[in-house]
């Protein structure tokens, strides 16, 4: 598949597309671009046009000098659609983009009445739900924020050590340390989102107003959003169902693509 862009409003949306039929958007995780759910995307394609898009300060999309809230990333997808003449799609979220899938479901009654027909949509290992047990847990992270070429100076320095050692996070920190550098919606996120009272944009008292048929799909052993976040989701949506997939962690998408594309498959042509 090769990239694509379109002009949305003031920004530019990057893209890619595989499949024939009614459009999947697909929106990728933090940290991620159009390729993080290739597998998906892949296994779609075989009964609809799967667009995977590059969410506003991801991969190549436009980067601007922005907060980065939820809603941005929001009204980005709504344009993208529209600018696609897209009449009626599907949505897949993973994650963030999972969020962004569903805080746009939620609003989308707020809409003119020429909104494009959103017909369903899944939800993989969805974030959006506030826990304030995640304070801390990314503290380890805020060198990483700095802005200096001293952070990977000395990231060079100890990799030798480090894989002496095999300690096995380092290249999780060093993927960490370039796509902060490279993408300021997870900059700006991590910012952003320190303490709790932080959490301005979580989705948990919006989400009963979601009225599509909604798939929640969460990993068994998921290590980085808990169950009871999945669970939340499909205790809220009016019209959804869960699907646990056995041994599935948070990369599901990558290593559980084969059980996480038939699910969908499943439940949009039952």
């Amino acid at each position: 598949m090769t990239k694509q862009t379109i002009q949305v409003g003031q920004y530019t949306a990057a893209y890619t597309s595989v499949g024939k039929g009614i459009p999947v958007i697909l929106l990728h995780g933090f940290f991620g671009d159009a390729w993080t759910l290739d597998p998906i995307a892949r296994g779609l394609a075989q009964n609809y046009c799967c667009i995977s898009l590059e969410l506003l300060g991801f991969g190549d999309s436009s980067k601007p000098d922005i907060r980065y809230l939820i809603d941005d990333h929001v009204d980005f997808v709504y344009k993208f659609i529209v600018a696609k003449q897209i009449s009626e799609f599907y949505l897949v979220g993973y994650s963030y983009g999972a969020w962004v899938a569903a805080a746009y479901a939620a609003t989308i009654d707020d809409r003119q009445i020429s909104t494009p027909q959103l017909k369903s949509m899944a939800l993989v290992a969805p974030a959006g739900i506030r826990d304030d047990t995640f304070v801390g847990r990314y503290n380890f992270m805020k060198p990483l924020l700095w802005q200096t070429p001293l952070v990977d100076l000395v990231l060079k320095a100890i990799e030798p050590i480090a894989k002496l050692l095999k300690y096995e996070y380092f290249d999780t920190v060093k993927m960490a340390r370039t796509a902060i550098s490279t993408q300021p919606a997870a900059r700006s996120f991590l910012i952003d989102r320190l303490e709790p009272e932080d959490a301005i944009d979580t989705v948990e008292n919006e989400i009963d107003r979601i009225t599509i048929p909604t798939l929640v799909i969460a990993g068994e052993i998921d290590g980085t959003i808990p169950l009871w976040h999945s669970q939340t989701y499909a205790e809220k949506i009016p019209q959804a169902s869960l699907v646990i997939i056995p041994g599935g962690d948070h990369d599901m998408v990558q290593t559980h693509a084969d059980e996480v594309t038939r699910s969908i498959l499943d439940y949009w042509n039952k």
